[in-house]
């Protein structure tokens, strides 16, 4: 099961409950009684393939670049056939 972290509104406090997928907050604050707040955190996102800025700086200068606006226009062409 997924750890969830929640911020309470009123006073700020924070907890981490052990709770199933799509469950709601645990209850009222154990610090105050005040409402308890889902805290989203950032999320690692992996970019890979080609196309993004970080991944075609590794292409070497020598090496030819695709056209993929031509190839997108080739892949259209055969669908309409």
């Amino acid at each position: 099961m997924p750890v969830y972290e929640y911020r309470c509104r009123a006073c700020g406090a924070r907890t981490e409950e052990v709770q199933p997928m799509g469950a709601g907050p645990p209850g009222p604050c154990p610090e105050c009684g005040g409402e308890l707040r889902r805290v989203y955190g950032p999320v690692g996102i992996r970019f890979s393939g080609w196309g993004f800025n970080r991944t075609d700086s590794l292409v070497p200068e020598d090496r030819p670049r695709k056209d993929f606006k031509r190839l997108r226009e080739k892949a259209e062409e055969i669908a309409e056939s």
